[in-house]
């Protein structure tokens, strides 16, 4: 289950609503977009869009490219960009955009082929599976809803297909392409120290606000400045700052711990900012005055933009697999995982008992156990619905490319990372920025040996 597909992962965003940009940038996107439940809502009825006559509007050595390609692929570029809130171009600019694309597309795609990349229909098979499984649907019940919404399913598995080549090539393009050496991550973290200023400084707080309402008399403020002052003591003695702000706070981010998240300085209050200047991660600050009330703060990260992070949140948390096959239907495993969930609630079962008894990972043996895990080790069909969990709290049935699980979240925990780890984010950060570069001149490179012979101008 813990088996990681970085590339399947991308796949669908470019091959249903994407303009197909193919980018490095491009394939870290997530599979939904922005405030889309679905990704097949992401996707044009077919059947609805006007029928007009085809033509061939350029060539890629001897390999054609029609007018309605380029619509199809400008409505999907619309419909992105429209999700997205951006300025849609005039339609003649955005037409010739998507044909440049579509061309230096088609290049790279016969550049893959002759160079002997393969996708067989078992590489196929598992990204459609990934698909699926990231919209939380089987394989059958997408396919059939991909049809109901009047998408060509050959069409799509030529674009998964397509996407797959693509990726091969650029693995295989870029790998001597792209290297960083130590001397290069050395070069990095001396230019960031020494670009370094207040306006690049990071900060995550905990806040607790105790509020002193407009017109309080002095007797409701010194009331505040007592409770402010016991926060302030708890938390200096090692109180969890997360429980003291669910108890006190009156800050709209109590729900979240009184955690304010990792921002510029800027953009926090300047008292804020002035009175942690010169702590350090874990240290206390307050009670401070302010026109709203009392605060209290905890220094959670301090760091500046450019620099690797210096620590790093990791999970805890067991599961209980179950694989649908001829004996199991996946809306039989999806009904079981809530009966064991409904048996977990009311006290009958313990999550690990369950495990151990059905789990169908190898997990089971250890009540589903997962270990200690950070962000990036798990698909993101797992991951995404885990991280939405509190400590204590059992998921839903939750459908992956591997079955159905069911997940409890058992703690977490910030861990300072090594020197070398935080090397290795600089390594990875400096290999996606020169991977940006290569790709762009391997792109050009087959582009130009490529002959292309526009004719028709597309018709939008």
């Amino acid at each position: 289950m813990t088996e990681r597909h970085p590339h399947l992962s991308r796949l669908a965003v470019w091959c249903l609503c994407a303009p197909l940009l193919w980018s490095t940038h491009a394939t870290a996107q997530s599979l939904r977009l922005p405030n889309q439940p679905s990704l097949l809502r992401a996707t044009p009825n077919v059947s609805n869009v006007p029928v007009t006559a085809d033509f061939i509007v350029a060539l890629v050595n001897s390999e054609p490219v029609t007018n309605s390609e380029v619509r199809q692929r400008m409505r999907r570029v619309e419909q992105q960009m429209a999700q997205q809130g951006a300025a849609v171009p005039p339609r003649d600019q955005l037409a010739q955009q998507v044909l440049e694309q579509l061309l230096s597309e088609r290049a790279l795609l016969q550049h893959a082929t002759e160079s002997g990349i393969r996708v067989d229909e078992a590489t196929l098979l598992r990204a459609e599976q990934s698909v699926a499984a990231q919209n939380q649907l089987g394989l059958e019940e997408f396919r059939r809803r991909v049809v109901a919404e009047g998408v060509d399913l050959n069409r799509l598995r030529s674009d998964l297909r397509n996407q797959i080549l693509l990726q091969r090539l650029q693995d295989r393009e870029l790998e001597a392409r792209v290297q960083v050496s130590e001397a290069d991550i050395d070069d990095y973290l001396r230019a960031q120290q020494r670009s370094s200023d207040p306006a690049n400084l990071l900060l995550n707080l905990g806040h607790v606000l105790l509020l002193v309402p407009e017109g309080a008399t002095e007797q409701q403020v010194q009331a505040q400045k007592v409770r402010a002052d016991e926060v302030a003591r708890r938390a200096r003695a090692g109180g969890d700052f997360a429980a003291l702000a669910t108890e006190f706070s009156d800050a709209a981010e109590r729900a979240n711990g009184g955690v304010l998240g990792l921002r510029q300085a800027s953009r926090l209050p300047e008292l804020f900012v002035t009175s942690t200047q010169a702590l350090n991660v874990g240290d206390i600050a307050g009670p401070l005055r302010s026109e709203a009330g009392f605060h209290v703060l905890k220094v959670l990260e301090k760091r500046l933009a450019g620099l690797p992070e210096a620590s790093v949140v990791q999970t805890r948390a067991r599961h209980i697999l179950l694989r649908p096959g001829p004996q199991l239907t996946e809306a039989a495993a999806i009904e079981r995982l809530s009966q064991f969930r409904q048996q977990i609630a009311a006290g009958q079962a313990s999550f690990e008992q369950l495990a151990r008894e059905h789990s169908e990972d190898g997990s089971a043996s250890g009540g589903g156990d997962l270990g200690w895990t950070a962000a990036g080790q798990f698909v993101p069909e797992f991951e995404e619905p885990m991280n939405q969990l509190r400590p204590g709290e059992v998921s839903q049935p939750v459908v992956s490319r591997f079955g159905v699980h069911l997940i409890r979240v058992e703690e977490r925990r910030e861990t300072a990372l090594s020197q070398r780890e935080q090397r290795e984010q600089v390594r990875a950060l400096l290999r996606d920025r020169k991977a940006g570069e290569a790709l762009d001149t391997l792109t050009r490179e087959v582009r130009n040996r490529a002959y292309v012979e526009n004719r028709e101008p597309p018709q939008p």
